[in-house]
């Protein structure tokens, strides 16, 4: 792939470099957060749960996070976004039970996702959208890699026994925001850093020009409308089968990424912060998937992606019985590559689709909705599992199996 300086107009390169700071932060936050609730004595049940608070805004907000992606210059409102995910560190630093302050940086994310995927229909033109999109998921990825292996090292019992961040923490903990010390209070701090890195490079994202009619801002209003522009998109054919696509994929991922911790921890035998690196094979993967895919499948082959759903599905079972760092690394890297194959195209599929029956931001809000219920169901249905102690093999047969019946039901219909 070419670089993105010379295929895409110059903002598209800010857009790049704004998501993946701001979602380094978001996953490296995550793996710190997950310290957090074992510092504080919490249950192993509430890790997943932290990405289930981060997720209901996704939802719930999903009618309106789309009218005001198309009110205000996406750019500027990413900015904003990238405040409010600091103010959810904030409020962890403040002494905020984390699920609540969690729940913080995922109401700045929720309203952050239609402005960044918005702004890709508004610059850039249907015949580039799927390299486009390969460029965002590679972005997305990569940010997962290294936010893993940042959130490990910020973990790290190296890192957080050295004098220098442990004299860090105490000075932070002086000031009047930091309710109590705490030996990760070095690190949500750098955190924070990030976020505001973040907001500086939306800042520098030119106006797209894109303008729409105003919208009601009743919430009433708001809510059937969104429930037509949900049912337009669900049931045209493309567009339909894309977003059912993406949907499985997004609840699958954000459900393995608990699982292949809690496996790497009881069946590899490793601590949080490995367990953390060792997510970064799968990010890897759909890296390289991301980019094969943006660079050799055309929009209008993107349906010919569907069977590697299947395979995905029939290799979490796979993986699940692997028992040795060797083998489980390159597993885990396959996984991703078949999942950034399949992503991509039906991803920039679903865009084409979306912008042409709705606006960018409505499209998105529709796609967010969706794909955010699916994390949350799936999320709510490990973390019952987890409560019930069901080892974590059987957890991963149970979803793989289901992930690949799903698809071939979708192959069939297409």
């Amino acid at each position: 792939m070419h670089t993105p300086d010379r295929r895409f107009p110059p903002g598209f390169r800010w857009l790049i470099s704004a998501q993946f700071t701001s979602a380094l932060a978001d996953n490296a936050l995550l793996i710190v957060t997950i310290a957090l609730l074992q510092e504080q004595g919490w249950p192993g049940w509430w890790a997943p749960l932290l990405k289930f608070s981060f997720t209901l805004s996704y939802v719930f907000l999903a009618p309106f996070v789309g009218p005001l992606a198309d009110a205000f210059p996406k750019a500027r409102l990413m900015a904003v976004m990238n405040g409010v995910k600091a103010l959810g560190v904030l409020a962890l630093l403040a002494g905020l039970h984390p699920v609540l302050a969690f729940a913080v940086v995922g109401f700045g994310a929720a309203a952050y996702a239609p402005c960044k995927y918005g702004l890709i229909t508004e610059l850039v033109p249907p015949r580039q959208l799927v390299a486009a999109n390969g460029w965002i998921e590679v972005s997305v990825v990569g940010a997962a890699l290294l936010g893993t292996v940042l959130g490990g090292g910020l973990v790290s019992p190296w890192l957080l026994g050295a004098e220098a961040v442990q004299a860090a923490g105490r000075w932070l903990a002086a000031w009047p925001v930091v309710a109590d010390h705490s030996a990760l209070t070095a690190s949500l701090a750098g955190l924070l850093l990030l976020y505001a890195l973040a907001g500086a490079f939306n800042i520098r994202v030119a106006d797209s020009g894109a303008r729409y009619p105003a919208s009601q801002i009743h919430p009433v209003v708001l809510a059937r409308a969104f429930w037509r522009d949900h049912l337009l998109l669900w049931r045209d054919r493309d567009g339909g089968l894309s977003l059912a696509v993406t949907t499985i994929f997004w609840g699958v991922g954000a459900t393995l990424q608990f699982a292949v911790l809690r496996w790497a921890v009881d069946r590899l035998g490793l601590t949080l912060d490995q367990a953390a690196y060792l997510q970064a094979a799968v990010a890897v993967g759909v890296v390289v998937g991301a980019s094969v895919a943006g660079r050799w499948v055309p929009l209008a082959q993107a349906k010919r992606m569907l069977p590697a759903g299947v395979v995905l599905g029939l290799m979490m079972p796979v993986v699940a019985c692997s028992g040795h760092l060797a083998l489980a690394i390159p597993l885990l890297a396959t996984v991703g590559i078949v999942g950034g194959l399949m992503v991509v195209p039906l991803n920039a599929l679903l865009q084409h689709r979306g912008h042409e029956l709705l606006s960018a931001g409505r499209s998105i809000a529709v796609q967010g909705c969706s794909e955010n219920a699916s994390i949350l169901v799936m999320l709510a249905g490990y973390a019952a599992l987890v409560a019930g102690d069901v080892p974590i093999v059987p957890v991963m047969w149970i979803f793989g199996l289901a992930i690949a019946a799903a698809m071939a039901w979708l192959m069939r219909r297409a």
